[in-house]
């Protein structure tokens, strides 16, 4: 036979179980959220690179240009890389948040 004292600690456990869980849906949803901006700013970043890219070869053909345009590059794809991570990680969360 459970007591009235065992039922009232088992009720405060699981209030605080739903209120840790609401807490935790919260701060996945954030995360979630930032990682959506950083990525869209990533992209907006990239874009800027890839149309300075583009400006720089049009203007010259110095061979210090050429190798600014070809570090842009670099630059872009590893950018694109970490953008893909950032993506997959934000999915990972998505499919690992309890809903």
């Amino acid at each position: 036979m459970v007591t009235k004292k065992t039922s009232s600690h088992h009720d405060k456990l699981l209030d605080k179980l739903i209120e840790n869980t609401i807490l935790l849906q919260k701060k996945d949803a954030e995360l979630m959220t930032s990682t959506k901006k950083l990525v869209d700013k990533i992209d907006r970043m990239l874009h800027v690179f890839d149309e300075a890219s583009k400006h720089v070869m049009e203007v010259s053909e110095d061979k210090r240009i050429a190798e600014l345009t070809d570090k842009l590059d670099d630059l872009l794809q590893q950018n694109k890389t970490i953008a893909k991570g950032l993506i997959m990680l934000e999915q990972y969360v998505k499919k690992r948040t309890p809903m």
